[in-house]
């Protein structure tokens, strides 16, 4: 499956055109491998602005979607909810949908996602789950909560998959579907337009199908450009943390990456295994609920009080737990963070990277964690260890990228290359190199 950029050299040299894409996309879109991928299809707008779309532009009429979170211009904004479902149209398209269009994209639609943004896994009670594309036998969780975005990419529905990265919003669903998801420092990209989960910690970002679509799509929704050196991957120095993002790992997760790090050593890759104690602090700082809880319970506590029971009783729960949570904690807890990124960031400093595991378990099965209250202990289970690994990148404010690692015919293995706050062009710089190895392999 081509990614944008070789699409779009296709259509320069004459081998297809915008129209003709965009009708594959749509077949796609409609094909039982998309069922509950949408919460409302745009297809006869997106006929009518492929047309309008310059085909030197930088996306020129190529699709995109949009998770369910982002203001569309004359359309409520509902995200994966039922209770905002006829909420007041929004009156301008968010800021990161506008400056796709702006860039020749065309949007095919909303993408379905977890309500309100609030888990890793990816099941909606309320418009059906979207069905991870990496097993036809054994339908499996796409991963959350930008879980149709993520198919929409996987499948071939889309270019770009706009989302939202809170906990690995966009890393998990990325890494269970074998696809590219970069989370860029989140002051790069204006969230203007896009309903909250944490204000604190969310991200504006996308899923791609490669790196280098990664960077055009992150260099059009942050306004600047990347400068991805020419340097070999042996002149950078990476690390490996080896404590927290390996427990309880899957046995085929951890072949997979190691398999990787054997590849990347064996053309000159510095990787160094380090420990980094820090992270046994953050348990103890987030111990009365963090900052998703606590500012989506200040987003959502007149709409629990009108219309909780239309909730997702997961999400409701999640929310409620920011109740609890007092004036003097919530600053204390953004003290404690600020400190502890200092930390860490002071503990990496030496190194251009680190490299884990996105997440640490393959795509469950859905049948083990759909809707249900004899489910409900599995599925937080499955929540923890899926947000474990890339909350972490979110708590330190950084930027990480998670890229494909598995073997061909085997479930998606997610690879994380991540570090501090505007380490961005250097992450994705590595990251283009480490994809091109990891293919060749």
């Amino acid at each position: 499956m081509n990614d944008l950029h070789a699409t779009r050299l296709n259509m320069l040299a004459g081998g297809t055109d915008a129209r003709t894409e965009l009708e594959r996309a749509i077949g796609i879109a409609e094909a039982p491998a998309c069922k509950h991928v949408f919460t409302r299809t745009l297809f006869d707008e997106a006929r009518e602005q492929v047309g309008r779309s310059a085909p030197q532009s930088r996306l020129a009429g190529l699709a995109f979607t949009t998770k369910d979170l982002f203001d569309i211009e004359g359309q409520p904004t509902p995200a994966g909810s039922v209770v905002l479902s006829h909420a007041p149209a929004a009156k301008a398209d968010a800021v990161a949908v506008a400056r796709l269009r702006a860039a020749g994209g065309v949007l095919t639609g909303r993408t379905n996602m977890t309500e309100f943004a609030f888990s890793g896994v990816g099941v909606n009670p309320h418009h059906g789950t979207p069905v991870n594309v990496s097993d036809a036998a054994t339908p499996r969780i796409p991963g959350g909560s930008s879980s149709g975005a993520a198919v929409s990419v996987a499948t071939g529905a889309a270019f770009i998959g706009l989302g939202s990265d809170t906990g690995g919003s966009i890393r998990i669903p990325a890494a269970l579907n074998g696809i590219v998801g970069f989370k860029s420092t989140a002051r790069l990209v204006q969230a203007d337009g896009a309903l909250p989960l944490s204000t604190t910690l969310d991200t504006v970002c996308a899923m791609t199908r490669s790196v280098r679509d990664a960077i055009a799509a992150h260099e059009i929704l942050a306004a600047r450009r990347v400068t991805a050196g020419a340097a070999s991957l042996g002149a950078y120095r990476l690390a490996v943390v080896k404590n927290v993002f390996f427990d309880d790992i899957e046995p085929a997760v951890a072949s997979a990456f190691e398999d990787a790090l054997q590849t990347l050593r064996s053309i000159g890759a510095q990787v160094e295994e380090i420990e980094l104690p820090e992270l046994a602090e953050l348990q103890a700082i987030n111990a009365t609920g963090g900052f998703s809880a606590a500012e989506s319970y200040a987003w959502h506590r007149l709409l629990l009080e009108r219309s909780g029971a239309g909730y997702d009783p997961r999400v409701a729960q999640r929310i409620l737990r920011g109740a609890g949570m007092k004036a003097h904690e919530y600053i204390d807890l953004v003290n404690a963070r600020r400190a502890w990124i200092a930390r860490v960031e002071a503990a990496l400093s030496s190194f251009d990277a680190v490299l884990s595991p996105t997440v640490p378990i393959t795509a469950p099965s859905i049948a083990s964690v759909a809707p249900g209250t004899e489910r409900d202990d599995e599925f937080f289970r499955v929540n923890a260890l899926l947000l474990r690994n890339p909350s972490i990148v979110n708590m330190l404010d950084g930027c990480a990228i998670s890229l494909p690692c598995h073997a061909a015919g085997e479930l998606p293995v997610g690879l994380m290359l991540w570090h501090a706050a505007l380490h961005d062009d250097a992450v994705l710089a590595i990251a283009l190199q480490t994809e091109h190895a990891l293919r060749r392999q």
